[in-house]
This record gives C-alpha cells, structure tokens and sequence, in this order.
C-alpha cells in the first residue's frame, strides 16, 4: 500500500484496500453532469461503484488497487450490496 491508502484507512475503519483485482466489466453511464462507474471484479459478484466528472477509458482486463466501502442500495424495492469506491488506480 502507498501512504494515501494508509492514511485514508488509518482515519475511516470501514474502508477495505484491495489489491491487483482484475476488472471483468466496466460500463460508464451518464446522470446529470456526472459519469456514473460500474466496475465488476473477477471472482467477486458485487458491482464496484464510482462517479467522475468525465469519461474514463475502458478498464476491462486491467488490474487495479481499489479503495473501497461496503454499501447498500435499493433498486425497485430490493436492496442490493454495492461497493463505493473512493479511489481507484490502474496497476
């Protein structure tokens, strides 16, 4: 880990840093005047979300550090587990 990750997760105990996750999915979609993320990892089935003021290239097949914290959304009544990244580096 690099010293923002340790820092970030030294002040928020919730946080998870990961390491070298291959991205199998990343679909980019459009709310308002943000670029809304959606990344899958392989060998995990929860969607890793993030917002960003413009669009990203592609991150399929990459390896990435993910800074992340576990959430829940609801999606036409049902609750679904989510991922919020709050920082996200191609390896």
């Amino acid at each position: 880990m690099n010293s923002s990750s340790d820092k970030l997760l030294a002040r928020h105990s919730s946080l998870v840093h990961s390491e070298k996750r291959k991205v199998v999915s990343h679909v980019q979609r459009e709310s308002g005047e943000w670029f809304i993320n959606t990344v899958l990892i392989d060998d995990l089935a929860v969607p890793f979300r993030y917002k960003r003021k413009k669009l990203y290239k592609s991150l399929v097949g990459a390896q990435v550090n993910l800074t992340y914290y576990p959430a829940t959304e609801t999606v036409a009544g049902v609750e679904l587990e989510v991922m919020r990244v709050v920082r996200i580096r191609r390896t």
